[in-house]
């Protein structure tokens, strides 16, 4: 398993976009010029935390606020 991240923009995938794939699909997505490796702490830090924006209704400035996920045992 392979972790990779987005590097440019398509119609199926955001910028920055982090998925973990078997070695084969992930070597095929990186030749294509798309996807790049990352380490697997970047994918683990990536699910853990969250990041809510709030825009104000008054056309204010924006509001971030980072909620941790809960483990479910």
């Amino acid at each position: 398993m392979k972790c990779i991240k987005a590097i440019k923009e398509t119609k199926s995938y955001k910028l920055g976009e982090i998925r973990r794939t078997d070695d084969i699909d992930a070597n095929q997505k990186v030749v294509s010029g798309v996807w790049k490796f990352i380490p697997k702490s970047e994918w683990k830090g990536e699910k853990k935390t969250k990041v809510i924006e709030v825009q104000h209704d008054m056309g204010g400035s924006y509001e971030v606020k980072n909620e941790k996920k809960k483990n479910k045992k």
